[in-house]
């Protein structure tokens, strides 16, 4: 992932909340395999994600792209962005 913050010195105090995310599930198991590869929580990396989104920049680097083509294969991860309009739940939830 690329480094958030370039102030190592600099500390932010936080309130984290526990959420009732729902994800898709291959999905999420490559998810947690990239946040394990960089030794973080989900949450932690799902954060660093979303700060590099709102920021324009991209979230990982070239290694950890490769690694993540790996993970989508081996979790049969066969979507990208451009078909998140054409999700539908199978468990007849939201």
């Amino acid at each position: 992932m690329n480094s958030v913050n370039s102030n190592k010195e600099k500390k932010l105090k936080l309130e984290r909340i526990q959420t009732g995310l729902r994800m898709e599930k291959r999905l999420i198991k490559v998810l947690k395999a990239v946040a394990e590869f960089h030794d973080l929580s989900l949450g932690e990396m799902l954060e660093s994600i979303v700060l590099h989104a709102f920021d324009g920049a991209p979230a990982f680097d070239e290694k950890t792209l490769k690694h993540i083509t790996q993970l989508k294969e081996i979790y049969g991860l066969n979507y990208e962005r451009h078909d998140s309009g054409l999700f539908q739940n199978t468990n007849g939830s939201e």
